[in-house]
């Protein structure tokens, strides 16, 4: 029997290969692909928006106060950044927001991350050509070429020696810190303010109630669509034995942008109706009371008093 049986099983089945899968990529240190991984970075940095919630209910400075005493002092401060062209006060406003970002237990590191990691993509494409002279006139800092007279590109005109300028580089320099700060100012309200009480403060400064209930849908389901939008990827990986031609690829990523539409309107209506038949009227209702204390007004006349030196002075109304 046991002949007849080792007969009936063919040679390939008794062999046994404890090595690796030859055309398995796990495990074996394959870099990721890129649309893998762009898609893992952007799901990450969505998941990693979830960790405000805990540090909104960490006892600190800024979570101690009310969330309409924020949401103005912010706004108010982010105006008068706007308008301030001095880099000296701008790197002091900036330092501040490192300041309260430390005594509202928030790590440091984290802060940063969260900040600079969209400044010098946004920022720095737009202040890079300034600090040449081809694009503003100024005193040469460092030349970087010598063109000679006469030289053109087209129509226009270059100057003899192309050189990065100190008023540009001022320039840029004040943009990138105005950017800075405003964004450090808006990440702190949103890092120490839950997202409920952050919508519910903007009703309770009469913007419409349209417009906050846009952004409180966008915010609770842009998680859902990203997950679905990893789940194709996945999915389309797993069942994928070798790569398709580009064609291919582009045919299947326009086929799941069409349908992630087409799942969004579905969602948006069945979600809506459920809201109707629960007694949705258009507005958000949530059960936190507002209790105003003598902190807050403290905190609301500093913020808006420092708002307006800081308006005045970049206007020069006073010296400072």
């Amino acid at each position: 029997m046991e002949g007849t049986d080792s007969f009936m099983i063919p040679e390939w089945m008794r062999e046994i290969d404890t090595g690796p899968c030859p055309d398995c990529t796990a495990g074996t240190g394959r870099k990721k692909s890129f649309v893998q991984k762009t898609i893992s970075d952007i799901f990450g940095f969505f998941e990693e928006c979830l960790v405000n919630d805990s540090i909104a209910k960490r006892n600190g400075l800024l979570q101690s106060l009310d969330p309409r005493v924020k949401l103005v002092s912010i706004i108010a401060l982010i105006f008068a950044v706007a308008m301030t062209r001095d880099p000296l006060i701008l790197v002091i406003v900036y330092l501040l927001t490192l300041v309260f970002a430390y005594f509202s237990r928030v790590e440091i590191l984290f802060f940063l991350k969260r900040v600079w990691v969209f400044i010098p993509i946004f920022a720095g494409v737009i202040t890079v050509p300034i600090i040449f002279n081809v694009f503003m006139a100024g005193d040469t800092l460092i030349p970087i070429a010598a063109l000679g007279s006469g030289a053109r590109l087209g129509p226009f005109p270059l100057p003899e020696t192309i050189a990065i300028t100190t008023q540009g580089t001022l320039v840029a320099l004040t943009f990138v810190l105005r950017v800075a700060t405003c964004v450090s100012a808006a990440v702190l309200l949103f890092l120490t303010t839950p997202r409920d009480l952050i919508f519910k403060s903007l009703r309770a400064l009469e913007v419409p109630k349209v417009y906050v209930l846009t952004l409180d849908m966008c915010y609770r389901y842009i998680f859902l669509f990203i997950g679905m939008v990893k789940d194709f990827y996945l999915a389309k990986k797993s069942r994928t034995m070798k790569a398709l031609p580009l064609m291919e690829e582009q045919k299947w990523v326009g086929g799941r942008v069409g349908y992630t539409l087409i799942k969004s309107l579905d969602m948006s209506e069945r979600v809506h109706r459920a809201m109707i038949s629960r007694g949705f009227n258009g507005d958000i209702r949530l059960m936190h009371r507002y209790s105003i204390h003598r902190r807050d007004y403290v905190a609301l006349v500093s913020v808006l008093a420092f708002s307006t030196v800081l308006v005045l002075a970049s206007r020069n109304l006073i010296p400072i």
